[in-house]
C-alpha cells in the first residue's frame, strides 16, 4: 500500500477543504501533480481534488463549513474552495462526451476510474484519499517509479482528443520522464500535423515550459527525431541547445536556451 509522505496532509487548509466535501459523506480525492510530486519528493504547486459531488453540491458544502466558493471553471466541474486564504481546485468527476482535438464537451460522473480513464498521462492519473492512500486506476504507480512517461490507454486516442498533448509529452519528459514510451513517440510523430489546429499561444506556453526543464535536451532531441520541433520552432538546432546546456553552469531561463535553439 502506498501512501503520501504525512505531512502533505497536515496542511490545514487542506484539511478544512477535505473536511467540507466529506461532511455529508461525498468523497474527495487529491489528483495529479500533488500526488505526483508528493511521491517523487518534488515541490508541489497547486493543490487539485477531485470529487464524485456535483459542482452546485461543492458550493453547497462549501458554504455550509463557511468557505468561500469561486465558480472558475463551473461549466467544466470547477470551484475553487478558498480556506487560510489558499485557493484549492476542486473539480467534478468527468467523461468526455465530445472532443474536437482542441476542446472537450464533458458530462459529470461519480466514477474514479471514469475520470482517470480521460486523463493525459498514467503519472497524472494518481489520487489519493483524505488519509493519503495512494489509488491508482491505470499503472501509474510503476510508471511513475520508473519515471516511465505513457498516454493513458490509446495514445492515439488521448492525442486526437487535444492535439496539445504532444507539446504536453515532451514537457513531462523534460521535466519527469528517464523512459519514453514507444507507443507514445510513435503517435505523437503521426499526429504531429495536428499541432497546425491549436492556437499558437498556447503552443508558445508549452514550449517556455519544457525549456524551463532543468535538462530539456533529451526532450528537444525527441521532437527532433520525431518532427514536431521543426512544426514547433522551424530551423531549430538541438546541438546548439545541448552545447549551451553544457556551458551552463546552472540551469538557464527559457528564453537564452530559445535563443540557442533558434539563433536566426
Amino acid at each position: 500500500m502506498t501512501r503520501l509522505p504525512p505531512q502533505i496532509l497536515q496542511d490545514q487548509g487542506l484539511r478544512r477543504v477535505l473536511d467540507a466535501l466529506q461532511a455529508q459523506g461525498d468523497g474527495a480525492w487529491l489528483v495529479g501533480g500533488v500526488v505526483r510530486n508528493a511521491l517523487l519528493g518534488e515541490p508541489l504547486d497547486d493543490i487539485d481534488i477531485a470529487t464524485d459531488a456535483t459542482p452546485d453540491r461543492v458550493q453547497a458544502l462549501a458554504s455550509a463549513a463557511g468557505l468561500r466558493a469561486v465558480p472558475t471553471g463551473i461549466d467544466h466541474g470547477t470551484v475553487t474552495l478558498v480556506a487560510d486564504g489558499r485557493g484549492f481546485e476542486v473539480t467534478t468527476f468527468r467523461r468526455d462526451v465530445e472532443t474536437d482535438g482542441r476542446h472537450a464537451t464533458v458530462a459529470f460522473s461519480t466514477d474514479l476510474a471514469e475520470d482517470a480513464a480521460r486523463r493525459d498521462f498514467t503519472m497524472n492519473a494518481l489520487y489519493a484519499d483524505a488519509s493519503g492512500q495512494v489509488i491508482d486506476p491505470v499503472g501509474g504507480l510503476p510508471d511513475l517509479v520508473a519515471r516511465h512517461l505513457r498516454f493513458v490507454g490509446d495514445p492515439n486516442a488521448r492525442i486526437a482528443e487535444d492535439y496539445l498533448r504532444i507539446l504536453r509529452f515532451f514537457r513531462f519528459f523534460a521535466r519527469y520522464g528517464r523512459q519514453a514510451d514507444p507507443a507514445a513517440v510513435a503517435a505523437c510523430a503521426a499526429h504531429r500535423d495536428g499541432l497546425a489546429r491549436i492556437a499558437r499561444e498556447r503552443i508558445g506556453a508549452e514550449t517556455k515550459k519544457l525549456l524551463a526543464a532543468p535538462d530539456p535536451g533529451p526532450a528537444v532531441a525527441l521532437m527532433a527525431q520525431t518532427g514536431v520541433l521543426d512544426l514547433v520552432l522551424p530551423g531549430a538546432d538541438p546541438a546548439a541547445l545541448d552545447a549551451l546546456l553544457a556551458a551552463e553552469p546552472a540551469p538557464g531561463g527559457w528564453l537564452r536556451r530559445l535563443a540557442a535553439l533558434c539563433p536566426t
